[in-house]
């Protein structure tokens, strides 16, 4: 396994051999099974895997919520070397954003709403760490966790717009046994507040439960997961939604498909899920 922080580095050893595929799976380090689940996707799929390790400062708009961000670099790389990755690129901030950048991909209308209303700013961080990835990497394809479902979508909206020559692959959650959705930022909770994080879970599964019934009121299916979220007494609703799960704009009533979504802060650290119905 290859790894380098700089770009030159990373474009040599991925054009080593221009004939064989390579899938790139993009994450900000600390991994999990989520993450490794998506390096084994990439695996099975192309020649060659590459992973990216990088916190992005353009994407938190809390500079608390960035410092806090959990890093453990010496284990990530422990464990793609175990998973056989075969290149890691682990630029620094300079070398990412060097002096005197000022260029930034937006995203328009997808990322008003859910995270982007919550996180003024987040996707435009997001899309621009994205597509300097894409420009380096230039990979095949690249493989998202349906965790962050409006990233996803954003995501697929910038490489139809720009013309990216490459397979966005967005695979399926991965949950702890309880339920709870796998995600960095747990290690950060308490063992009460971890126990009470599974609300979450709780909340999608009974208003999926309730859509598979027969309900099919958008408002009726957001009082549902608010109501089990209450039952949580560290639990406190940033926002949950019932949106179209490609235009994100809010349902008043689910005829066919939607997008079950929440984020939620537990103790204070905060959380998001969700489900398709």
């Amino acid at each position: 396994m290859n790894v380098f922080a700089n770009i030159t580095d990373i474009r040599r050893e991925r054009w080593a051999d221009p004939s064989l595929t390579w899938g790139l799976v993009p994450t900000m380090g600390y991994l999990h099974e989520g993450h490794l689940s998506l390096v084994r996707r990439a695996r099975q799929e192309n020649d060659r895997v590459g992973v990216s390790i990088f916190v992005n400062p353009t994407q938190f708009n809390d500079p608390k919520d960035l410092e806090k961000y959990p890093r453990d670099p010496a284990r990530d790389l422990s464990l793609l070397e175990k998973e056989g990755v075969d290149l890691v690129w682990t630029p620094t901030e300079e070398i990412a954003y060097p002096p005197g950048y000022q260029t930034y991909v937006q995203v328009e209308e997808v990322t008003k709403v859910l995270e982007g209303a919550a996180r003024p700013g987040h996707f435009r961080g997001v899309t621009t760490v994205v597509a300097k990835l894409f420009n380096v990497f230039q990979p095949h394809r690249a493989y998202f966790g349906q965790k962050d479902a409006q990233q996803a979508v954003v995501i697929k909206q910038m490489v139809r717009d720009l013309n990216f020559n490459l397979e966005i692959v967005v695979c399926p959650i991965v949950r702890e046994p309880d339920g709870l959705a796998m995600s960095s930022r747990n290690t950060l909770l308490s063992p009460e507040a971890r126990q009470q994080a599974t609300c979450l879970y709780r909340a999608l599964s009974a208003a999926k439960a309730a859509f598979e019934a027969g309900e099919r009121s958008a408002d009726r299916l957001r009082a549902l997961m608010e109501q089990v979220i209450a039952e949580a007494s560290l639990a406190r609703v940033d926002y949950v939604s019932v949106a179209h799960p490609e235009t994100l704009q809010e349902l008043d009533r689910v005829d066919d498909h939607a997008l079950l979504s929440m984020a939620v802060f537990v103790d204070g650290i905060r959380l998001i899920d969700n489900m398709v119905v």
